[in-house]
């Protein structure tokens, strides 16, 4: 019995996340490695997700920083003023 794939559309079958973008990127292979080992330890995965969800983190971290300086600079000059 042969499978009819005359009427099959290429493509993904699942549609991607228009907040997605699509780019080509070189990292360093131990990197890429280790978020491989990470997706494979917890048994399945995508790997290219987890460094996304790193590279959020860090943003976070960078603008919490950014935050809390403001803050201290704020409370500085409400002090001088007040």
């Amino acid at each position: 019995m042969s499978e009819d794939f005359s009427r099959g559309k290429r493509g993904p079958v699942i549609k991607p996340d228009p907040n997605k973008v699509r780019i080509t990127i070189r990292l360093d292979a131990d990197i890429i490695e280790h978020f491989k080992k990470i997706v494979h330890k917890a048994g399945g995965g995508n790997y290219q997700t987890l460094i996304n969800d790193a590279l959020r983190e860090q943003i976070k971290a960078h603008d919490k920083g950014l935050e809390n300086a403001l803050r201290k600079v704020i409370r500085e000059e409400l002090k001088k003023t007040g």
